[in-house]
């Protein structure tokens, strides 16, 4: 078996594309219109999805929010540099909601940004 995505709904697609591309720096790896179903899935990823597991937006259309739950925790990125990570996403116009620093009760270094629906992502600073 293979992890092969995780999928997020999201209310704006140009938007949420957007953060996961120009402020994540990933890139967008397909795209497709289901007009009959009416939605779009885009498929955004550091790597080829042959190569790793990426994130599939959907966007139901004419849907623009949905409630998160308290189900779903996050999405986590590994970064060099944790602090310069945050730095830089604030300057690309991303939302810091948790600043770089060791995480409770141990010493990995962890920070948390927000999509633009909600959703977060940790970012681990490997060693």
């Amino acid at each position: 078996m293979k992890l092969l995505h995780t999928m997020l709904r999201v209310g704006d697609l140009e938007r949420s594309l957007k953060f996961y591309t120009e402020v994540l720096g990933m890139r967008l790896l397909r795209r497709h219109d289901y007009p009959e179903g009416k939605f779009t899935l885009a498929f955004v990823g550091y790597q080829d999805e042959a190569e790793g597991a990426v994130i599939e937006l959907t966007y139901n259309w004419g849907v623009d929010a949905y409630e998160l739950g308290n189900a779903f925790g996050h999405i986590a990125l590994a970064v060099p540099d944790a602090y310069r990570a945050c730095d830089e996403i604030r300057a690309r116009g991303g939302k810091v909601v948790r600043e770089a620093g060791p995480m409770k009760h141990g010493t990995t270094v962890i920070a948390f940004v927000e999509d633009p629906d909600g959703y977060k992502i940790e970012l681990i600073q490997h060693r």
